[in-house]
């Protein structure tokens, strides 16, 4: 049986739909949510590549001036703070409780492995009202290199006395499963848009588009 499951947070188990509403307040364009954290995630990873490091934070800010620069808009410290405070409060899809409470059964450890910052995790998961459900939880900010750079899970296992392979990485992002599988973890796709699975990365051990099937998936296949 496997002894705990990771699990991404933004998208994955928290719903920006929030945050798309905040977007189409200045953008009549409904890519541009998907534009910013894409830019987001690319900042990210040439950070990691040349070895240097900046919080989420930090780099959600510089994407969401560029994303208004190029669209030759202003943004005010007001509109910057009403954006990036829907980051904190995003609530939880509707299968995500109950497929957690049903590793909790089997006493199966609940961890969030995310991009964001320490106190950012914990504020998101008590506003979205699911932290109760997990044991535990890390961030990036610890080993300064964003997923799907292989630190990060290797770091989040050696913290929980878990080799790699007592581990199923649950996300919405392939290249986060990725990095997980590189890093000899078990994988999980569970599919919350309509995006095809990259062929040419490592492919994941379970596939769904409901949470709790999901799980139930991992669990049966221990038996």
């Amino acid at each position: 049986m496997k002894r705990a499951v990771f699990f991404d947070m933004n998208e994955t188990l928290l719903n920006l739909n929030l945050l798309k509403q905040q977007f189409e307040k200045h953008f009549n364009d409904k890519y541009v949510l998907k534009y910013w954290f894409t830019n987001l995630l690319h900042s990210s990873t040439i950070m990691g590549i040349m070895g240097e490091y900046k919080n989420f934070g930090e780099l959600a800010e510089v994407a969401l001036e560029n994303l208004f620069f190029e669209n030759n808009k202003p943004l005010s410290e007001k509109i910057k703070t009403e954006i990036l405070g829907e980051f904190r409060k995003l609530p939880a899809y509707e299968d995500v409780p109950p497929a957690l409470r049903l590793l909790r059964e089997k006493d199966i450890r609940v961890i969030a492995v995310s991009n964001s910052s320490l106190a950012m995790i914990k504020e998101q998961l008590s506003n979205a009202g699911i932290i109760g459900l997990f044991d535990s939880y890390y961030s990036v900010d610890e080993v300064k290199k964003y997923k799907p750079f292989m630190d990060i899970y290797k770091s989040a296992a050696k913290q929980e006395g878990l080799r790699p392979a007592d581990i199923v990485m649950v996300a919405t992002h392939d290249w986060d499963l990725f990095g997980a599988k590189k890093a000899g973890l078990s994988t999980a796709y569970i599919k919350r848009k309509d995006l095809i699975y990259h062929p040419f990365y490592l492919q994941a051990d379970f596939k769904d588009s409901n949470l709790s099937d999901l799980i139930q998936q991992i669990i049966d296949s221990e038996n």
